[in-house]
């Protein structure tokens, strides 16, 4: 589980599982300080949890040699991250009745995070004196085992040989196999080759040099269940010493619904790269074919206005020139009905209209365009119409205008602004059209940038073409909408284009 300590606390509420016990017990923090107390333990000692909740140990209890003998068992389960039990009475809580602390001995017992640091301590009490060493571990590392099965994510425990001796719930449901199946059975077990049969060997170098290779550092591994398939998850193994015994405890994070996840966003950032592409090369053959056509419209006229001079002239080589000039005319005709063709083609841009649903076709832009906001510090909030829900689109070069539209805003709030607020909203219009706009805070746009933003080759940006906008306005003209810009009311921009709205009966017809 790749997460720190203090994760690792916030995903299991100790003070709840301390509540739930029906042992006196109270639960310490690291710095000593009581975090949990159960109802037992306020009864037997006479003393309200509240009273003792929050407080340092010194705080909390009445000093004298009992406090000094807890203080430093405490002390020694920090250090040696092993339980630790004392044959002697416990000391008497702040406030506690008369007489009660004696009838208790104490043990104290560390619960370690994945990384093998001490998350917190365990403090129990035993009404009956603890009668051998051996007695007080295995009570101790029974309540641990108990605790640690609470853990939501899956959990293995393993002794020093490799072999099973505790699965949590989650890592039965994960792997397929019931404790009884399992216990005593290597860990392995849960490996594909080669892992598999490398994994006996990885112990064994651990225990014989002390290089630590995976304990504490999380890794993303392969896992095997009953069935015999396979699914990538991520572990992280913690240490645990019991007496002169090893433990190790696997904490394990199926990366399954991640990872389709990921696929389905490379998947979908590829699609709307290469239309992307697609429609800036169409962007620029339908800039060049208007450009290039006036030139070609002037050659036209002066091999025209050539023919006219020659038909004044009369000597041998003119009927020659005169048709070598009428045929030079044509071709330049020809190349311009060609790019004019070429134009109108791209132009049309139809595409693969079909009725899409539009948040879910924002939401899935969002995900692509959104990577690194929080990095950015830019706060994102969506305003979205219910009524704005079905649109008749291509739903890639929808994604694409509002990728851009978004990556846009992102990066003029990072060049200029402080106060960094990025909303995406939808709306319902009258006409049976769909507004959509990305509104942002950054510096704004002069209004002769405004008037020609969406042209080709005009950019506020250091560094850039300048087609993104342009081809924005490509496809929602040839969406049949509109888009334009606009100041926003207290600084910064808000983009907004129109699409057509398709009726909940248009999509029961296509489908």
């Amino acid at each position: 589980m790749d997460q720190s300590p203090a994760k690792t606390s916030d995903s299991f509420d100790v003070a709840r599982s301390v509540s739930q016990s029906c042992e006196p017990e109270l639960a310490f923090a690291p710095d000593l300080t009581v975090v949990g107390c159960n109802a037992a333990y306020a009864s037997a000692l006479g003393v309200r949890c509240e009273a003792m909740i929050g407080r340092p140990v010194r705080e909390a209890f009445a000093d004298g040699p009992a406090l000094q003998r807890l203080v430093a068992s405490l002390q020694t389960v920090r250090q040696s991250r092993r339980p630790h039990w004392v044959a002697a009475p416990a000391p008497k809580p702040v406030g506690a009745g008369e007489g009660t602390a004696a009838d208790f001995a104490m043990v104290n017992m560390p619960v370690l995070g994945p990384d093998g640091s001490v998350q917190w301590i365990l403090h129990s009490l035993e009404a009956v004196p603890v009668s051998t060493d051996r007695a007080a571990l295995e009570a101790a590392e029974a309540r641990l085992r108990s605790i640690l099965r609470t853990v939501p994510d899956a959990m293995i425990i393993i002794d020093e040989r490799g072999r099973i001796e505790s699965l949590s719930t989650t890592a039965e449901r994960l792997f397929g196999y019931s404790m009884a199946e399992a216990a005593g059975k290597n860990i392995s077990l849960f490996m594909p080759s080669p892992d598999r049969e490398q994994h006996d060997a990885y112990l064994k170098r651990y225990l014989s040099t002390g290089e630590r290779r995976i304990i504490g550092i999380g890794r993303i591994v392969v896992g095997q269940r009953k069935d015999g398939t396979t699914f990538p998850m991520h572990l992280t193994v913690g240490e645990l010493r019991s007496a002169e015994r090893h433990y190790f405890t696997g904490f394990i994070r199926d990366l399954t619904a991640q990872q389709l996840t990921e696929t389905r966003l490379k998947e979908l950032q590829s699609e709307v790269t290469h239309m992307s592409r697609y429609t800036a090369l169409g962007e620029m053959a339908s800039t060049l074919a208007h450009e290039i056509n006036q030139p070609l419209t002037a050659i036209s006229n002066y091999l025209r206005g050539s023919q006219r001079l020659l038909d004044r002239l009369e000597a041998e080589p003119t009927p020659m020139l005169r048709e070598a000039l009428g045929k030079a005319a044509d071709q330049a005709l020809r190349a311009g009905h060609i790019i004019r063709r070429l134009r109108e083609f791209v132009s049309r841009g139809e595409g693969d209209r079909r009725i899409e649903d539009l948040p879910k076709l924002i939401e899935d832009a969002s995900t692509l365009a959104l990577v690194g906001v929080r990095e950015a510090g830019i706060t994102v909030s969506f305003r979205l119409d219910p009524k704005a829900q079905l649109v008749l689109a291509d739903r890639i070069q929808i994604q694409q205008v509002v990728v851009n539209l978004i990556r846009n805003a992102m990066e003029i709030m990072i060049e200029s602004a402080n106060d960094r607020r990025l909303e995406i909203a939808t709306v319902a219009t009258p006409g049976d059209l769909v507004e959509v706009s990305v509104s942002d805070t950054g510096a704004g746009l002069a209004p002769e940038v405004a008037q020609n933003l969406f042209r080709p080759f005009v950019t506020t940006k250091r560094q850039g073409m300048g087609l993104g906008l342009s081809i924005c306005r490509t496809i929602v003209e040839g969406h049949g909408g509109k888009i334009w810009v606009e100041n926003r009311p207290g600084g910064g921009t808000i983009f907004r284009f129109t699409l057509r709205a398709a009726e909940i009966e248009e999509a029961a017809d296509v489908g």
